[in-house]
C-alpha cells in the first residue's frame, strides 16, 4: 500500500509515546524494589483486599451493563416513541460529566437520607459506603460504552433473517438466541471489555459513594493515591504494575475468545 512506511512509522513513534514509554518507565520503576520488594507489596493484606474489591466490583458493573446496555441499545433501534433522541443523548452524560459530580450525586441518592437510600436502608440493603455503592458507580460510568458499541451492529444488523427465522417457525426466544445473538457477541465482548476496563481504573466517581474503609470498601486507585502522598512512589509504582498485569490478562482473554467467535461466524 502506498505510504504503508510513512504510516506506520508514525503509528509506532506515537504509540510509544503516548502508551509504551509511560508504562516503561512504571516498570522501571518498581523493578527498582527488586522480585522481592514488589512480591512483598503484593502480598500485603491491604493491597490484595483492594485489588480484589477493584477487580471483583468492576467485572460485576461490567457484566450487569452488558445485560442492560444491550437491552437499552435493543430499545433505542427497534422502537420509536416520545423522547427517543432525548433519551439517546442522555446515555452520553457520563462521558462528559465530572466523575466527581457523579460520585457525590450518587452518594446523595444512595446515601441514608438519599431519595433511594432512606427507603433501601431499612430493608436492610446498604448502598452507600458500602462494596454495592461502588457496583452502582461503575455501572453509571460504564453504561455508555455498551450501548455505544452495541448500538450500531443492532442498526446495520439484517431484519430479514429474522423474518425468515419466524417464517420457518422460531419463536421470538429462539430467533435472539439463534439470530441475534451470534452476530452481536463480538460488540458485546467489546462493550464488556471496554466498561470493565473504565471500571478498574476509575477513581472519582468511586471514592465519594465507597466509604473508603481499609480491608472494606477501599479500591486499589484509591490505596495507590495514598501511597503517593506518603510518598512511597515505588510501593504505588508496584500496586499500579499489578493493576496494570491484572487488567491486561483480563483483556487479553477478552479479545482472544472475541476473535474465536470472530472466526467462527466467518466459517
Amino acid at each position: 500500500m502506498p505510504g504503508f512506511g510513512l504510516g506506520m512509522g508514525i503509528t509506532l513513534f506515537w504509540l510509544g509515546l503516548i502508551v509504551l514509554v509511560p508504562l516503561a518507565g512504571l516498570f522501571l520503576k518498581a523493578a527498582g524494589l527488586g522480585v522481592g520488594g514488589i512480591w512483598q507489596i503484593w502480598s500485603e493484606p491491604r493491597v490484595l483486599a483492594a485489588l480484589r474489591l477493584s477487580f471483583l466490583t468492576a467485572l460485576a458493573a461490567a457484566a450487569f451493563n452488558t445485560v442492560m446496555g444491550t437491552w437499552v441499545a435493543w430499545v433505542f433501534v427497534r422502537y420509536r416513541f416520545p423522547g427517543r433522541r432525548l433519551f439517546d443523548a442522555m446515555i452520553d452524560l457520563p462521558f462528559a460529566l465530572p466523575t466527581a459530580v457523579a460520585g457525590i450525586a450518587l452518594t446523595a441518592l444512595y446515601g441514608g437520607q438519599g431519595w433511594i437510600g432512606r427507603w433501601l436502608e431499612p430493608l436492610g440493603v446498604k448502598v452507600a459506603y458500602a462494596p454495592a455503592g461502588i457496583v452502582v458507580a461503575l455501572v453509571f460510568v460504564g453504561l455508555p460504552f455498551v450501548v455505544r458499541i452495541v448500538q450500531p451492529v443492532l442498526a446495520e444488523s439484517e431484519r430479514e433473517l429474522e423474518e425468515a427465522a419466524g417464517t420457518l417457525g422460531a419463536n421470538r426466544l429462539q430467533t435472539v438466541a439463534r439470530v441475534v445473538l451470534p452476530a452481536l457477541w463480538p460488540a458485546l465482548l467489546t462493550g464488556f471489555a471496554l466498561a470493565f476496563a473504565r471500571g478498574v481504573g476509575e477513581y472519582g466517581s468511586v471514592i465519594f459513594i465507597a466509604g473508603n474503609l481499609p480491608f472494606a470498601t477501599e479500591i486499589a486507585p484509591l490505596l495507590i493515591t495514598i501511597r503517593l502522598d506518603e510518598f512511597d512512589y515505588a510501593g504505588a509504582t508496584a500496586i499500579a504494575t499489578a493493576m496494570l498485569l491484572l487488567s491486561f490478562v483480563v483483556l487479553l482473554l477478552v479479545n482472544s475468545l472475541q476473535a474465536r467467535l470472530q472466526r467462527r461466524g466467518a466459517r
